[in-house]
């Protein structure tokens, strides 16, 4: 497997790291630098695909493999595939194995017959016969691809951070709905506590130590609670604001 970068630049691998925020950052390299692979086991074609993009104004990564893709093949690597002069005996196994990747593929031949049986047999695959100008066709075709894929790669990132947003705003609704609730529980733990450290003469020295670390708690808790209560109020007026600006009329002058 071969990987070429555009001629027009250069990039530069990053360092893997752990966690979300590397997650993103394969997201965000993803939607900035498209990945194109090459399959074929004519070198010639994948100069030729290659060569014509550059004379683009947006030229992507390249990754060359040949049809034994089972060697190295992770679709994660890549937002569209592009299949041509394959082996016969393997042709099956490659469109197989991109079909399942769930990408977007191109398949060219210049044989109408295994154009047809392609179309037939994976119509989600996309088949082009090579013929007089199918490269300037290839890139049409291909160029509105990646576009798609970045549209839907954004597309999910947004719905994923919806989707950590609404999961945020419940459990804060929650714990507000809550509060009142667990600050009566507090209250009674707070209290009990008080009332027993005030009979000095009927608890040992490490039973009075307990105690007061649990009112101490109790009031480290207490004082959270209140915490959320000042939230509270001040996304209130946060969101009366807001509905004041966008009422029509609005003004700073008339708002102050």
């Amino acid at each position: 497997m071969r990987k070429l970068l555009p001629e027009r630049r250069m990039t530069i691998p990053a360092t893997p790291e752990d966690g979300d925020q590397e997650r993103r950052k394969q997201e965000k390299r993803i939607v900035d630098q498209a990945t194109v692979l090459i399959i074929s086991d004519d070198a010639e074609f994948s100069r030729e695909v290659t060569s014509r993009w550059q004379s683009e104004r947006s030229v992507p990564g390249f990754t060359l493999m040949s049809s034994d893709i089972r060697l190295a093949f992770d679709p994660e690597n890549f937002q569209l595939a592009i299949a041509g002069r394959i082996r016969t005996q393997a042709l099956s196994v490659v469109l197989e194995a991109m079909d399942a990747a769930g990408k977007r593929v191109i398949f060219i031949s210049e044989e109408p017959s295994t154009l047809q049986t392609v179309r037939d047999r994976w119509p989600k695959i996309l088949a082009l016969r090579q013929q007089e100008g199918w490269l300037d066709t290839l890139m049409l075709v291909a160029s509105e691809s990646l576009i798609r894929a970045r549209a839907e790669t954004r597309a999910h990132r947004a719905e994923d951070a919806n989707a950590t947003a609404e999961g945020q705003a419940t459990l804060g609704r929650y714990m507000l709905e809550m509060r009142h609730t667990f600050n009566n529980a507090l209250t009674s733990v707070l209290g009990n506590s008080e009332l027993l450290l005030l009979e000095a003469g009927s608890l040992s020295a490490e039973a009075r130590s307990q105690l007061a670390t649990i009112r101490n708690m109790s009031l480290r808790m207490h004082e959270i609670l209140q915490r959320f209560s000042s939230l509270e109020k001040e996304l209130s007026i946060v969101g009366k604001q807001a509905e004041r600006e966008t009422r029509p009329g609005y003004s700073v002058t008339a708002a102050s």
